[in-house]
């Protein structure tokens, strides 16, 4: 089974976060600026949302409100759903899939120490297939 930890193992566990009282304009800067779609919003060490392209797109344009004005804890998704390190890469997909987002926040012992896209899982899914495709290659010609 392949697990969360294993894609950390071939990409730095980062986090990008904001406080829940940082404006929107501020934090679609920051995401710019870190070319990222998908932001953590945490106070205190603690994961109290996500804010993503997304939610922009929903809760601030829709609805006509000003970026520079509104703050992000009002754009947030609040109590996203979570994996945990130890976490398969099947599960990832399936949550994905299913609760129709594209990131899941990485949490370990109540602390988010990193966030998994969607591309993340799509890049570490083809690269395990290519290694197998390999070894079976190698078998046959051997």
């Amino acid at each position: 089974m392949k697990t969360v930890q294993q894609i950390f193992d071939t990409k730095p566990l980062q986090i990008f976060s904001v406080s829940a009282n940082t404006s929107v304009l501020d934090a679609l800067k920051l995401m710019t600026e870190k070319n990222i779609s998908a932001l953590l919003i945490m106070q205190e060490g603690q994961l109290l949302g996500i804010f993503t392209e997304r939610d922009y797109a929903r809760k601030i344009v829709l609805q006509g409100k000003a970026s520079k004005d509104t703050p992000i804890s009002e754009a947030m998704t609040a109590n996203p759903v979570t994996v945990t390190l130890a976490d398969s890469i099947d599960l990832c997909m399936q949550m994905m899939t299913d609760k129709h987002i594209r990131h899941l926040p990485v949490v370990t012992e109540n602390q988010a120490v990193g966030m998994v896209s969607i591309g993340d899982v799509v890049k570490f899914i083809i690269a395990d297939q290519k290694q197998t495709i390999s070894q079976l290659e190698s078998y046959i010609n051997s």
